[in-house]
Order: C-alpha cells, then sequence, then structure tokens
C-alpha cells in the first residue's frame, strides 16, 4: 500500500509565520494556481481513495491538484488546536508566559485551551488506521505537524525531520501494515 501524505497549499497564516490549526482559513489562490500547474506535470501520485481533514484549505488543496475527485472528510486529521495561541505570530507571543512555559517542551506541553502534540498524534493515529486497515493505495491531503507526527512516529527522527512546505508531502510504503519506507514528494 503507498499512502501519501500531502500538506495544503500556502495560507496567510503559513506566509505570516502564525500558529493557527484549528482556524479554517483558505489556501491563497495564487498557491493553488501554483499547485494546479505543478500537478500538470506528474509529480503527484494519484491512488484509488482520497481524504481531506475537511479544513477548507485541505479541499482546495485537493482539488487544484486532483481536480473534481470523490473524497472522504477525516476530521481526526486535523492541525492542532493552538488554542489561545491561534492566529498569533511568535512576536505576539513571545512575552506571554503561558507561552514561554509552551515552548520549553512543546513536542508534549499542551497550548491553552488547546492540544498538545501527543494529543495530535493519537487522534492522528485514530484516524488513520481504518485507512491502512484497508490497505489500498490512498491520498490525504492534511497539514504539516499531522504530517510530521505521524511519520516520525513510523519512522523515527524529530518532527523537524518532516516538516513539509506546503504543496509537498511524504509517499509512505506499508507492507502489511507495517511501514517500510518512505520518499519525498514535490
Amino acid at each position: 500500500m503507498k499512502l501519501t501524505l500531502l500538506r495544503h497549499g500556502e495560507t496567510e497564516g503559513s506566509q505570516k509565520n502564525l500558529y493557527y490549526g484549528a482556524a479554517d482559513i483558505p489556501a491563497l489562490p495564487k498557491s493553488l494556481e501554483a499547485l494546479q500547474q505543478k500537478a500538470l506535470t506528474g509529480v503527484y501520485p494519484t491512488a484509488e481513495h482520497y481524504y481531506v481533514s475537511g479544513m477548507t484549505r485541505t479541499i482546495q488543496t485537493l482539488q487544484a491538484i486532483y481536480g473534481d475527485v470523490a473524497y472522504t472528510v477525516l476530521p481526526g486529521l486535523r492541525e492542532m488546536d493552538f488554542g489561545d495561541f491561534e492566529m498569533k505570530s511568535y512576536a505576539e507571543l513571545k512575552d506571554d508566559p503561558a507561552f514561554q512555559t509552551w515552548c520549553q517542551d512543546a513536542e508534549h506541553n499542551a497550548c491553552p485551551h488547546g492540544e498538545s502534540a501527543p494529543q495530535v498524534l493519537e487522534r492522528s493515529l485514530r484516524a488513520i488506521q481504518p485507512v491502512l486497515d484497508a490497505g489500498e493505495d490512498t491520498v490525504c491531503v492534511i497539514h504539516g505537524g499531522v504530517t510530521s507526527g505521524l511519520m516520525m512516529h513510523w519512522f523515527g527522527g524529530t518532527r523537524y525531520d518532516y516538516s513539509p512546505a506546503p504543496g509537498t508531502g511524504f509517499q509512505a510504503i506499508f507492507r502489511d501494515g507495517k511501514p517500510e519506507g518512505y520518499i519525498h514528494i514535490g
């Protein structure tokens, strides 16, 4: 089975280096146009099934790359909810004691009124398990944090080893439900 995980197109949040996950912000039109053109080169794998997290930016990206394909929404693959930090930049947050505490161990600490990375990984693993159980080639257009968490879980390393740029990602190869290897996409 080939499981392709693609990050959605660029957003205003990614351009401005904002912490955002739960905010349902769209992909930028210019990014979607670029992804449409890139798709014409054949760089993106096709599959039997397509999934999105349900956030507007993932649906827009799927449609820009693959056109009008049928897809299923897996809300468990949504990005981390940054709670009180949503839609704010480092410059806005750097003096906030709660933000400083979170930064001391952002891999484990929960954002105030939001989630922690382990909570997101647990949610993502539950959501992706039926896809893996089906064993059919699949494309998931999701989020950078979810992608990096899953890849780190399956292949080791750190989150930063698997931080995809907008419109890029990984294709993981699974045999008998176990990850065997991966390639970079995009």
